[in-house]
């Protein structure tokens, strides 16, 4: 049988972003927040790539105001 996919809350991926910042041994960190070292890994690139705006959850995007104006206008 396939496991059931864990889902994590936005809170939870931005602590864990912030702690990952100031740990040297991500491995470690990863273990202690029951999370593979790769999910951490991309939960830290789309923080650098947009603050603000990451991880807007299931599957929503947030878009600029620009882009908002383009999806409207399409």
């Amino acid at each position: 049988m396939s496991k059931e996919r864990k889902i994590y809350t936005k809170e939870f991926r931005l602590m864990s972003v912030e702690l990952s910042n100031t740990r040297s041994d991500l491995s470690a960190l990863a273990r202690e927040l029951d999370i593979s070292p790769a999910l951490l890994y991309r939960w830290r690139k789309e923080y650098s790539k947009k603050q603000w705006s990451s991880f807007p959850g299931n599957g929503n995007l947030i878009l600029s105001e620009a882009e908002q104006e383009l999806a409207r206008l399409k």
